[in-house]
């Protein structure tokens, strides 16, 4: 009886040892992988470094880029060719982004939304500006890209349109 008690001990040992074995790992967050691409984002604006900028989004003539002056960016080349263009004249750039915010939108889509504050020099010229962004995000390969940036200015020109209901100084 007693190796009989025994034999049972051991394989309900060896049972629970593969049934621990079986189960998957705790996957780690994926909120953190875009987060980080995020946040390279964000380095490469704050070295004036148009190639890192460029890396961070998706390298498709579908990339759509509404910019913070009212205009749209439509495909990777011109998104990389504008940041190598404006990049050249600018130096001393500090950016400073708050309230960031990453929402998973499945395994594979998310979004991140901030505010922003930038200073620059342009031309030799001290430039700020502040704003809100969103950015959407779809997991390429292992690597998350950006597939579409909305950026709006915190307080848009006395041009811009912006309807009687929205107006603050009423």
């Amino acid at each position: 009886m007693n190796k009989f008690a025994y034999l049972i001990l051991v394989f309900a040992a060896l049972a629970i040892n593969v049934t621990a074995q079986k189960k998957p790992a705790a996957s780690a967050d994926p909120s953190k992988d875009v987060r980080q691409a995020f946040d390279r984002l964000i380095e490469g604006i704050k070295q004036v470094d148009a190639g890192k900028v460029a890396d961070t989004y998706e390298k498709s003539d579908r990339l759509l880029v509404f910019n913070n002056n009212g205009s749209a960016t439509i495909g990777w080349e011109n998104v990389k060719a504008n940041a190598e263009s404006s990049y050249a004249k600018v130096s001393n750039v500090s950016i400073e982004v708050t309230g960031v915010r990453v929402e998973m939108l499945g395994k594979t889509g998310a979004y991140v939304s901030c505010k922003w504050k930038q200073t620059q020099e342009n031309d030799g010229k001290l430039e700020s500006a502040s704003g809100r962004m969103t950015l959407v995000f779809k997991l390429i390969g292992k690597q998350w890209k950006i597939v579409h940036r909305h950026t709006s200015p915190d307080n848009p020109g006395p041009t811009r349109p912006v309807f009687p209901s929205e107006r603050t100084d009423q």
